[in-house]
């Protein structure tokens, strides 16, 4: 695993995700059983390429798309794959508005896979079960024949809602027989939510106060219970608007105000405070007032 680089890969996995235990956990074992595979072909073993194609399961913002560019990197390493690069699609770029548009484009789309990972995000969006004319039907078939015919070349990954998915296995079976990995990715905890943060700001080279933290944690566990949470991608747009509060509280004071002649320090330039952190915090507060107020 040293040798071929894998374990710098699930190195990577550990650094860039917070929390995700069983994802983790299902992914060294992938890797483990890919080593184990590779080492007993080269001693001459009986072997067969094991079923790479996966599900991912889990909300918005659990991880689910870099978990598939690590595994596309594993794969590449270990020579399963040619490029280990992942294709994201969704059903419109996979699916027609017209009669003999689905094929060209959902072949287009794994035309520019091969070799690596293709990753259909709400794959259950394929399949419409209202409609039996619906051209998504065409495209789940081009699917399952390139997933049967050239596992060697192309791994097929499916992301969603498991409930979803689950309901989308039922009516396409075909698809459930060919995927030997199903992967669940449970949702963040406000602590975790808090820890991203801390590695969103170190990444853009970014101080977050100890005061901060207190503050950014209300304000995650109150947003986990609003609409349209997204785990990591929600703390995503946080930072940028407490570092958009951070450019204009340290642009008046300097620029506008005139403080210390104009001249900001570089931890003025690296700072997120508790303060820039308290105007997303206060945004939902009002609302929650506003609600109260109108109910």
């Amino acid at each position: 695993m040293f040798k071929e680089g894998v374990q710098d890969q699930l190195d990577k996995l550990d650094r860039e995700l917070v929390g995700l235990v069983p994802v983790k956990k299902r992914v060294k074992e992938i890797a483990a059983l890919l080593v184990l595979d590779k080492m007993r072909r080269k001693l001459g073993f009986e072997t067969a390429v094991p079923s790479l194609h996966m599900c991912f399961t889990g909300a918005p913002g659990t991880g689910k798309t870099t978990v598939a560019v690590r595994m596309g990197q594993i794969l590449a390493k270990m020579g399963y794959s040619r490029r280990g690069h992942v294709v994201l699609a969704t059903r419109d770029d996979l699916v027609g508005q017209y009669v003999g548009h689905t094929a060209p484009k959902t072949k287009e789309m794994i035309k520019k896979a091969m070799g690596g990972v293709l990753l259909v995000d709400e794959a259950y969006y394929l399949y419409n079960a209202a409609n039996d004319r619906d051209y998504g039907q065409e495209s789940i078939e081009i699917l399952l024949n390139v997933m049967e015919n050239n596992q060697d070349d192309l791994v097929v990954a499916l992301a969603g809602y498991k409930d979803r998915m689950d309901q989308f296995f039922s009516y396409i079976p075909g698809m459930m027989s060919r995927i030997g990995n199903h992967i669940d990715f449970p949702n963040y905890s406000a602590e975790e939510l808090v820890q991203i943060a801390s590695v969103m700001a170190g990444q853009l080279e970014y101080d977050i106060d100890d005061t901060a933290y207190p503050v950014f944690q209300e304000y995650i566990s109150r947003r986990m219970e609003l609409p349209y949470f997204s785990n990591a991608r929600t703390v995503r747009n946080a930072m940028d608007r407490a570092r958009m509060n951070s450019a204009i509280r340290t642009f008046e004071r300097y620029a506008i105000n005139g403080e210390n002649g104009g001249v900001c320090s570089v931890s003025d330039l690296k700072s997120i405070k508790a303060e820039d952190f308290q105007v997303l915090l206060d945004d939902i507060l009002n609302a929650d007032m506003d609600k109260r107020i109108f109910a």
